[in-house]
């Protein structure tokens, strides 16, 4: 197995968000303009610059799918960053020095109901939109993301059960 030291300064930082239903399963969107097969994801995106993870998390969440903080619960941050390479036909369209993305995860709990969601509220990323079970969300991503995924999936495998009366239910 080959390991490498990876550079923080070569990847550009990103947020990506697990949005969890009432029912344990996971908001993902189908990206407009997308190309081929597996063009569904969960809502990702940059950090900019003087701002958290955590804040850019709650921008990112409303600018891509129109749900307000105030429609969430922060249920998790992954502590380290998760790591992905651009593939290289990808790389040449995309400007800048990164090589790929670091990103850290945020598992929300959405407290609203299905019409909160907008996916018109700034610059449309997605077409459609549906809730997903987050088991299946590597299946769905390209491929070059799909290992991030499997790590977000098990890492947030707690939140997809679902709740009822504001506790996640047992058994």
């Amino acid at each position: 197995m080959k390991t490498s030291i990876i550079d923080p300064e070569r990847y550009r930082p990103n947020v990506g968000l697990a949005l969890f239903s009432k029912a344990g399963h996971v908001f993902v969107g189908r990206r407009i303009n997308g190309r081929g097969a597996f063009q569904w994801q969960m809502p990702q995106g940059g950090v900019d610059k003087g701002e958290s993870p955590r804040d850019g998390a709650l921008r990112e969440l409303e600018e891509e799918i129109g749900v307000p903080e105030k429609l969430v619960d922060v249920l998790e941050e992954t502590d380290d960053w998760l790591y992905y390479d651009f593939p290289p036909d990808l790389k040449k369209r995309l400007p800048g020095p990164y090589i790929g993305q670091r990103q850290k995860w945020f598992a929300f709990r959405f407290k609203g109901s299905d019409s909160d969601v907008r996916l018109d509220r700034h610059t449309p990323e997605f077409d459609a939109w549906r809730w997903a079970p987050l088991e299946e969300t590597p299946g769905l991503v390209v491929p070059f993301k799909r290992l991030v995924y499997s790590e977000v999936a098990e890492r947030f495998k707690p939140w997809a059960e679902p709740v009822h009366g504001g506790k996640i239910a047992q058994g």
